[in-house]
């Protein structure tokens, strides 16, 4: 039996490497695969078997131990960082290694920014060790992913370059609202939900803010996104300048992450 008739996708992320394999395979061609992957890698420590896609808010997901060592906690480096998380209980996606090193050659010196969805806090360590920030605000509603990303600020040093602001998106912005916090840059690596929170983005926003705002779509309706961000703009009595677009990436067929960059005037 060929490899590719065994499994249709196959991740390597650190010591981890996760196969999505093809319905009805058996156990022993599984086992076979991952043998397999762990003779050529040698820096490849388990196997996890992909049994569910990523679910609700919290992005979670669900593998199965197949080969190898016994742990779903990941070793894992991009951008001159290094990052903990559990695969199962937290979520990261590689494929948005290049976006978090553009956003954060993107801001400029001693500039305060404020990181929406934050995960085990990527986005925020990779802004606050590759780039002239002053300060790094880190927002996740996930516990586990809070605590997980408390410790790569740890693992990079950052502990007090990233502040962060845990829980519900809605009550930390209106927090910081009556703190009248503002902010130069605010990214938003958004989950597919129906909610843009673009009213909370405006609501810490000033002159001159830049946005990161990131969502989902069929390739054909990216001008739907940008008139949401428009209409959502005139709601908040927000003027904005769109400065650049850009497909982050193919999450399905003709179904994009789409990001648009904006600036507050």
């Amino acid at each position: 039996m060929k490899n590719k008739s065994i499994f249709r996708a196959f991740t390597r992320m650190g010591n981890l490497a996760i196969v999505n394999f093809s319905k009805g395979t058996k156990l022993k061609n599984k086992k076979n695969f991952a043998r397999k992957i762990l003779e050529e890698n040698l820096s490849v420590k388990t196997i996890l078997e992909k049994s569910g896609k990523f679910k609700g808010r919290l992005r979670k997901q669900t593998t199965k131990h197949l080969l190898g060592e016994k742990t779903k906690e990941v070793l894992y480096k991009e951008n001159g960082c290094v990052f903990r998380f559990n695969i199962d209980s937290t979520y990261f996606s590689p494929r948005l290694s290049n976006e978090r090193r553009e956003i954060a050659d993107a801001i400029r010196n001693s500039e305060e920014v404020f990181v929406m969805f934050a995960g085990v806090a990527p986005f925020s360590v990779v802004i606050a060790k590759t780039s002239e920030a002053k300060k790094v605000y880190s927002n996740e509603l996930n516990r586990e992913a809070n605590k997980y990303g408390r410790l790569n600020a740890e693992l990079n040093k950052l502990k007090n370059k990233i502040e962060f602001l845990d829980g519900d998106l809605k009550k930390v912005a209106e927090n910081l609202k009556r703190k009248r916090k503002k902010f130069s840059a605010i990214v938003m690596p958004r989950p597919q939900l129906k909610d843009s929170f673009l009213k909370e983005a405006f609501s810490l926003s000033k002159k001159g803010t830049r946005i990161y705002y990131y969502d989902f779509c069929r390739l054909e309706d990216k001008d739907k996104i940008i008139d949401k961000i428009k209409s959502e703009a005139k709601k908040a009595k927000k003027k904005i300048r769109i400065l650049k677009t850009k497909i982050a990436g193919e999450i399905a067929p003709y179904k994009i992450r789409f990001r648009v960059d904006f600036r507050v005037l």
